[in-house]
C-alpha cells in the first residue's frame, strides 16, 4: 500500500486530491488522505465579496468527495518530518506517508508591518472575511495594498456600502501592471465609486489609524492585502526553501532536497523560463494536476515530466457591475488586448465559478484537466 497525503485543500491542493483520486480509483494499492483545517472550501476568489457583506456559497469538501477514494482528516498541521515521513496534527496525531503533496498555501503578510497583525482584517479564510463584514457599518475604511485583491476589496466595499469613506493605499498605483486603456478603466471605476487612492509606503497600523511615510490616515476599519507569506513549516521540516520560505522544486515539482515531497500552489517556488511563478489560482491548479499525474507515473515505474505553464490573463472585479480583464503574455507581461464592462464581468464570474465544478469532473475524467497553457517559447 502506498500512502499519499495531501496537505491543504485550497485551489492547488484540492486539484491534486481530486485529480489523483480520479486517476487511482481503480487501484487497490494506493491510500489517499487529504488534510484540511475544516470541511468548508475557501473560495479565496470571493472573499472580498464575503468581506463586503455579500452572501457566498457554502461549499463542502465532504460533499464533493463523497464516494471518492479520499480520506478526509480535519486539523491544523503543526509539524512535518520529511525524513521520517510523518505529519503531526494539532491533536497530536501523526499521519505516515510515502509521498507528500505540500499545498498549505499562503496568508496575508501582516508580520512585516508593525500593527498589521493586531489591528487589520485579512482575507485568509471565510471567518476572517465574515468578521470584517460585521464591522462595515459606519466611518472610514482603509484598504492597505493596491494590487488585485486590494482593488477588488475597495471597489466591492464602496459599492456595497456607499455611506462609507473608502481609501486604497499602496506603494504602486492601482493597475500599474496594465496597459493604458485597461488602467484608465480601472481608475475611472475607482473614481465613480468614490474610492480615494493614495500612493504611499505604509509604515505602521495603529488602533484607529494607518501611518504612512508622509502622513496619517484615520481609520475605523483597516483591511490588509499588502503581500503574502508562507508558513514556516517547510523550512522547519528541513526542506530546501527560498528566501520567502517556499519549497524549491525540481522541474517536475518535487522538492530538490526530498523528492518524495511534491510542492504545489503558493507554497512552491516553481521556476519557469521567465522566472518564478507567483501565487494565483490560474497557476496553482495546474501545479496540483501535474503533481497528481506525476505521482501516477512514478507508481507505474515511469519518470515524471517537467512542468510548464504560461500566464494568460489578470481578471479584476470592480464591484458587481463592472470589471476589467487584462490579457497577458506567458511571462505575465500585458498584451494590448483587454476587456471591460459587461463582457469583463461575465468573464471574471466564469473564471471565479469554474474551480468547484472542475474538481467534480476531475474525479470522473481526470485526463480532461491536463490541459493548460504551457507558455510556448517562454518556458522551453
Amino acid at each position: 500500500m502506498t500512502d499519499i497525503v495531501i496537505l491543504g485543500a485550497g485551489y492547488a491542493g484540492l486539484a491534486a486530491a481530486t485529480n489523483l483520486a480520479g486517476r487511482v480509483r481503480r487501484r487497490d494499492d494506493v491510500r489517499l488522505t487529504l488534510v484540511n483545517a475544516g470541511d468548508r472550501f475557501t473560495e479565496r476568489l470571493r472573499l472580498h465579496s464575503t468581506g463586503a457583506g455579500r452572501p457566498t456559497a457554502d461549499l463542502r469538501l465532504s460533499a464533493l468527495l463523497a464516494g471518492a477514494n479520499v480520506h478526509l482528516e480535519y486539523g491544523w498541521v503543526t509539524a512535518v518530518d520529511a525524513d521520517a515521513r510523518t505529519v503531526r496534527l494539532d491533536d497530536a496525531r501523526d499521519l505516515p506517508f510515502d509521498t507528500l503533496i505540500y499545498a498549505l498555501g499562503s496568508a496575508a503578510d501582516t508580520a512585516s508591518t508593525p500593527g498589521a497583525a493586531e489591528h487589520a482584517y485579512t482575507f485568509d479564510d471565510f471567518r476572517g472575511a465574515e468578521a470584517l463584514a460585521t464591522r462595515l457599518d459606519r466611518g472610514t475604511v482603509v484598504v492597505c495594498g493596491s494590487g488585485l485583491t486590494g482593488v477588488e476589496a475597495a471597489t466591492e466595499i464602496a459599492e456595497r456600502h456607499p455611506d462609507l469613506a473608502v481609501h486604497l493605499v499602496g506603494r504602486d498605483a492601482p493597475g500599474a501592471f496594465m496597459t493604458a486603456g485597461a488602467r484608465d478603466h480601472l481608475r475611472a471605476a475607482l473614481d465613480r465609486l468614490g474610492v480615494r487612492v493614495r500612493t504611499a509606503e505604509i509604515r505602521k497600523v495603529l488602533p484607529g489609524a494607518v501611518e504612512l511615510t508622509d502622513s496619517r490616515l484615520e481609520a475605523d476599519v483597516v483591511v490588509w492585502t499588502a503581500g503574502t507569506r508562507v508558513p514556516p513549516l517547510a523550512a522547519a521540516a528541513g526542506l530546501t526553501v527560498d528566501g520567502r520560505g517556499r519549497i524549491v522544486t525540481d522541474p517536475s515539482l518535487r522538492s530538490v532536497s526530498h523528492p518524495h515531497v511534491y510542492a504545489v500552489g503558493d507554497a512552491a517556488a516553481v521556476r519557469q523560463g521567465f522566472g518564478t511563478l507567483h501565487g494565483t489560482c490560474q497557476s496553482g491548479m495546474p501545479t496540483g494536476v501535474h503533481a497528481a499525474a506525476s505521482i501516477v507515473r512514478e507508481l507505474d515505474g515511469r519518470q515524471p515530466r517537467p512542468f510548464r505553464f504560461g500566464y494568460y490573463h489578470r481578471p479584476v472585479s470592480l464591484g458587481r457591475g463592472d470589471a476589467v480583464v487584462q490579457f497577458t503574455r506567458p511571462d505575465d507581461s500585458p498584451r494590448r488586448a483587454y476587456l471591460t464592462g459587461r463582457a469583463a464581468v461575465w468573464y471574471k464570474e466564469t473564471v471565479t465559478a469554474s474551480p468547484w465544478p472542475t474538481y467534480a469532473r476531475m474525479l470522473k475524467l481526470p485526463a480532461l484537466a491536463s490541459w493548460w497553457p504551457r507558455g510556448g517559447r517562454y518556458t522551453r
